[in-house]
């Protein structure tokens, strides 16, 4: 691979959804999953309160498909995500039910990846593949 002149891409500096619907989004990442938000003019809720990203990849939409409905086909009927973030949990069964309870329809849950992530998946109100993960080989 050919290392480019001028470019080195030290750490991911930010992350998040365009969101279409401000309303839901508010609901499932700040009030479902708890995390606090600055809010400035607008509407524009941001944070630098979260640990960095762990990983970073460019996920290919088979790949994604397999490992929510075990066919690397994503279904003609269900949205196809525009991007996919992670939010490793300190209880994925907790985190899980909690999602049940509140409505949201998960994709899948509490499945065990090869590389022994445990991982629950949906697709956020802007079509945001999210999944609330635990993942022992990230831990201290």
């Amino acid at each position: 691979m050919k290392t480019p002149k001028n470019i080195n891409v030290l750490f991911v500096a930010g992350f998040g959804p365009i969101v279409r619907d401000p309303v839901a989004s508010r609901k499932l990442y700040s009030e479902t999953l708890g995390i606090s938000f600055q809010e400035d003019a607008g509407g524009y809720l941001h944070t630098g309160g979260l640990d960095g990203v762990k990983h970073f990849a460019l996920w290919p939409l088979a790949q994604a498909a397999e490992s929510c409905f075990d066919t690397d086909q994503w279904p003609g009927d269900v949205p196809v995500p525009q991007a996919w973030m992670e939010f490793d949990v300190l209880n994925i069964e907790k985190a899980t039910e909690e999602l049940k309870s509140q409505g949201y329809e998960l994709l899948v849950a509490m499945r065990k990846e090869p590389w022994g992530q445990v991982v629950t998946r949906l697709l956020g109100p802007e079509g945001l593949l999210v999944g609330i993960t635990h993942t022992p080989s990230m831990r201290r």
